[in-house]
């Protein structure tokens, strides 16, 4: 399985010191490190099933946005966006709810939604793919990982997938199986394209209008689409939750200029 680690922060090791420790909670929150160890154990899962066919981005930040992706998974069966989570105890995800039940069995709203989050940015990923033209004949896949055994989930139909610690052989083991939509090497010219977008083709010239007729006042058709951040901000609109802190960047990417078409000149008659 080949990695590709966007986390920021860390040193050339994957590493991150004290100092950064402490820059990245200030930034991202307080789950911000204990989030990424997390990732690491599931990472460590993934990369000793998976072999040939498989990328998985790490921390991909969404260009021009602060939107980030904690794991995006590209398989020859199908793109996955997986968040993983540290969290210990008893949990309900049912429908688009996440509840925690407490020792009377009483369930409460958790005070963060992670099924909602992990589905909203599955949503805006694939949202991402479509501005880049990336045709899919399956949705991208919400899969919410929790690592830690101490977590018991009760599922009644989630909206995203939930893996507990004892069943991510098994998860992994369904992408080994599945029926392939593409081919190894298209996966890997799939993760290059979401790393770095096709940027906007330069317009082709207008030819010039013969003389006594009507310049064409029409714009180059089949321009390519510069990213656009603005048209994901559907993504996070239901409900009452804003993008969370933890999933913001503060120094996202610059936009690429957009390309100006060529206006068309009249001739002058003799």
């Amino acid at each position: 399985m080949k990695i590709i680690d966007k986390t920021p922060l860390q040193d050339e090791k994957g590493e991150i010191s004290f100092t950064a420790r402490i820059q990245g909670t200030l930034k991202y929150g307080l789950n911000w490190f204990a989030e990424l160890e997390a990732q690491k154990i599931a990472i460590a899962q993934m990369d000793r099933y998976l072999e040939k066919g498989v990328v998985l981005i790490r921390n991909f930040t969404l260009p021009n946005s602060e939107i980030v992706i904690p794991l995006v998974l590209i398989s020859t069966g199908g793109i996955f966006v997986i968040y993983v989570t540290h969290l210990r105890g008893r949990f309900e995800a049912k429908g688009d709810q996440w509840n925690t039940i407490n020792d009377k069995g009483e369930r409460q709203p958790a005070s963060i939604n992670l099924i909602d989050r992990v589905s909203k940015l599955a949503n805006v990923f694939q949202k991402y793919l479509k501005i880049q033209k990336v045709e899919m004949q399956m949705p991208v896949e919400a899969v919410l990982v929790a690592v830690d055994p101490g977590a018991h989930i009760d599922s009644q139909r989630p909206v995203a997938r939930v893996v507990k610690s004892d069943a991510i052989k098994q998860f992994l083991g369904s992408l080994i199986k599945a029926r392939p939509i593409w081919s190894a090497e298209f996966v890997y010219t799939l993760a290059e394209r979401i790393l770095d977008p096709a940027p906007p083709e330069e317009p082709k010239p207008v030819i010039t209008a013969p003389a006594f007729s009507e310049p064409s006042r029409h714009k180059t058709a089949d321009q390519g689409q510069a990213f656009d951040s603005d048209e994901l901000g559907f993504a996070f609109d239901d409900g009452n939750e804003s993008v969370p802190q933890n999933l913001r960047e503060s120094n996202p990417a610059r936009q690429a200029p957009r390309s100006k078409p060529v206006a068309g000149r009249k001739k002058c008659s003799a």
